[in-house]
């Protein structure tokens, strides 16, 4: 019989996603087959997988440290918010609606068999699934009808770890306090605890450790350290938006030795993680933009993505963004946009069927000669392509529901496709290539790409050229998180707990 282990937390983004990654490469080093999963996530950085289906980048993470292809098995509900009240519901990677918190609420009894349907596969092919759960089991007001977590512990029957961020402050009375609100039951599954990102020596914590499980009757099974600089894709936007700038001049963060790149900052921002390659670059300065101050002093604007285009460009022009953009566009700085950052590029953007917004339509920055239409239809592929500036590879994929039609010279190709499909064109640019944009997320993954555009910019602002920019290692980095977790974590009381 298929094992399983679970991870819960005490509230979201205290590091369950990263520890279920790490936990799934050292059962894979110890010879296991290894699968996650992850019943329902909400997030707006998701992933497409080989056969065009969406769902959360944190399981397509996890999956790698499997070792194994992405599987929509792995993550059977994906939320994506669109505004405060509602999200777009994916469901076995195709859209099934955008639904308000009280419609989902309905919704959500039709999915328990989806859930169901989607662990029995994946546990009829694997000798153990790593299991995440979200946000916390301890909301009350969310625990009578909810579908990810002690649902999900109950189904499988599986030991259950709760995991606490001891950086954040409280991590004793977080811990205690969501087990005392767990139901008897609830409490029977636990197995114990995780404490997770903390700094300093951990020999200190042995009082409360011992208060901690005392107090509980249930195991620590570890602490585990600030992991510095792993290069893993975060699941959503908290830890990205603790570095917006929103009332600093951001041009204190200009670097004159280096690229400065600034993103902007979006309400409705996603798949920031195209970005995160850039922040590991020694020739580059990456700052995430909350304010116009001083934004023609970058040599890089980044307009990301986004799940509401409209809403996002509307914002844009109410913070003041739209005349600084248009100073760094007289300055000849480069501006490039990714997706919806991409369509906000254009002269309109025209959602006739409220696909993403109830407003039907908004004037873009019209930097580029294009105007975007939303429809229904979500096109999820994964993209090769080639930049027609120097003829270069470009990897990457598509989560988009607008079609763009541009008079600009193309930016990318399709390399399979025929001149004449509607998706030979994967973006597009002005004469000079100082204003760019495309519909492909991860394009800066791929160092060939990311050198052009980096050396680009060097030679503009006088450096010398760079050529030592390399891919990712996320394998080298989920062992690296493995090998922290062993020195760190109990594992074979864990084990014990599973086996």
């Amino acid at each position: 019989m298929t094992k399983a282990i679970m991870f819960q937390g005490t509230a979201s983004n205290v590091g369950k996603s990263v520890l279920a990654a790490g936990f799934c490469r050292i059962l894979l080093e110890d010879g296991y087959t290894v699968a996650p999963f992850k019943a329902q996530n909400m997030a707006l950085n998701s992933f497409v997988t080989e056969d065009g289906l969406e769902m959360g980048r944190a399981q397509a993470v996890q999956a790698a440290a499997c070792r194994i292809k992405p599987d929509v098995h792995m993550n059977p509900v994906l939320l994506k918010p669109s505004k405060d009240t509602g999200s777009q519901v994916i469901v076995m990677g195709k859209p099934a609606g955008n639904m308000t918190v009280k419609s989902y609420a309905g919704f959500k009894q039709q999915l328990r068999q989806v859930i169901h349907d989607a662990y029995r596969h994946l546990a009829s092919q694997y000798d153990v699934i790593v299991i995440e759960g979200a946000g916390s089991p301890a909301e009350i007001n969310l625990k009578k009808d909810e579908i990810t977590n002690m649902h999900v512990a109950k189904m499988t029957g599986c030991p259950v770890i709760i995991v606490g961020d001891i950086d954040r402050g409280g991590v004793y009375a977080h811990l205690i306090g969501t087990y005392d609100l767990l139901d008897p039951d609830e409490q029977d599954l636990t197995a114990g605890f995780i404490i997770n990102k903390f700094r300093g020596n951990a020999d200190l914590l042995k009082p409360a450790n011992d208060f901690l499980e005392n107090r509980t009757g249930k195991t620590l099974f570890g602490v585990v350290p600030m992991v510095r600089e792993l290069n893993l894709p975060d699941e959503d936007s908290v830890e990205f938006k603790t570095h917006v700038n929103r009332h600093i001049d951001p041009s204190i963060f200009h670097d004159l030795d280096k690229i400065n790149i600034g993103v902007i900052d979006l309400p409705h921002i996603s798949n920031f993680t195209d970005m995160d390659v850039f922040a590991l670059d020694p020739d580059v300065k990456l700052t995430v933009i909350g304010n116009p101050e001083g934004l023609e002093g970058f040599d890089l604007i980044i307009l990301p993505g986004s799940k509401n285009t409209i809403n996002d460009m509307n914002y844009l022009r109410q913070k003041g963004f739209v005349p600084a953009l248009e100073r760094c566009v007289s300055a000849g700085r480069m501006i490039a946009g990714i997706c919806g950052g991409y369509q906000m590029l254009g002269k309109k953007i025209i959602d006739p069927d409220a696909v993403e917004s109830l407003s039907k339509e908004t004037n873009g920055l019209g930097f580029l000669d294009m105007t975007t239409v939303m429809s229904g239809e979500k096109r999820l592929t994964q993209v090769d392509a080639v930049c027609t500036e120097g003829n270069l590879p470009v990897r990457g994929y598509e989560i988009h529901h607008g079609h763009t039609q541009s008079n600009e010279p193309p930016f990318l190709l399709n390399q399979r496709a025929d001149a004449s499909d509607s998706h030979a064109v994967y973006g597009g640019r002005n004469q000079s290539g100082s204003i760019w944009g495309t519909y492909i997320h991860g394009i800066f993954d791929g160092a060939p790409f990311r050198n052009f555009i980096i050396n680009k910019l060097r030679l503009k602002k006088g450096l010398t050229l760079t050529s030592s920019r390399q891919e990712p290692d996320l394998d080298k980095e989920l062992s690296r998180l493995a090998a922290v977790l062993r020195q760190s974590i109990d594992i074979n009381a864990i084990y014990k707990k599973m086996f």
